[in-house]
């Protein structure tokens, strides 16, 4: 069994409730997300509440919401805020994307939203009814991530997400028909002798005018070097949470 809770520099993830644990993917998409000093976010599917607590720590000033539709994964992760340094400017809730969007849409907006999304799709669905619903697009579909998202951000917002490099196509016709827009890509290899393994993606409105967009840009990185260890690049990104 492994080790039921993650401890980073300034704060410890608890995961043992979860279906999904503490992992790559989410650490990279929470050291990477948003620029600025976005006063407002959003983290979907927030799990452990891996995600939500690094950008507490990167934006001093945020006020971030956790949603998540698993009772204890959103339970762990609550308890998780409560003893983080952050424990004021920190909040979960027990609902789907669509029942929260339903509820806030034309109320409320987010200056940055975040989600590592499931992406499997339903054909090998897992025995594990949390870990499948986790990891699965049955029960987040793109079109239902993007449909949701594009009604919480305004003109200036974005949307954060860490997904598979298959699922690109896919997931940019989601954004697409939903009036979203690629704004920001980092595709990122696992080694030097491997092919692009994940995605990096920052989206925004795509209401402006021709002259006013912003044009895409990339980057390509690797995760390790040729001898296993983090690469200067991920060192560069989330030293600031690794204990070493």
């Amino acid at each position: 069994m492994g080790n039921p809770y993650f401890r980073f520099r300034q704060f410890t993830v608890w995961h043992d409730r979860c279906a999904m644990k503490v992992g790559t993917d989410g650490v990279l998409l929470g050291a990477w997300a948003g620029q600025g000093r976005p006063g407002k976010i959003l983290d979907i599917g927030t799990g452990s509440g891996l995600i939500a607590l690094m950008l507490a720590q990167r934006f001093p000033e945020a006020l971030i919401t956790g949603i998540e539709p698993d009772a204890e994964a959103a339970a762990q992760a609550g308890e998780n805020f409560l003893c983080s340094p952050w424990h004021d400017r920190l909040a979960v809730s027990t609902v789907t994307l669509q029942d929260f969007t339903a509820g806030t849409a034309g109320k409320e907006t987010f200056d940055l939203i975040v989600s590592n999304p499931p992406f499997y799709d339903s054909t090998l669905l897992n025995p594990d009814a949390r870990r499948s619903a986790a990891r699965h697009t049955a029960t987040l579909p793109y079109s239902e991530l993007m449909r949701c998202a594009s009604a919480l951000m305004t003109g200036t917002s974005e949307l954060d997400i860490i997904i598979p490099s298959e699922y690109w196509r896919q997931i940019l016709q989601a954004a697409g028909d939903n009036g979203l827009a690629p704004q920001r890509l980092v595709r990122i290899s696992s080694t030097p002798r491997s092919g692009i393994r994940r995605l990096l993606v920052s989206f925004g409105k795509n209401a402006e005018p021709p002259a006013h967009k912003k044009s895409l840009t990339t980057e390509d990185v690797l995760l390790t070097d040729a001898d296993g260890s983090r690469s200067e690049w991920y060192r560069g990104l989330a030293g600031e949470f690794y204990l070493n």
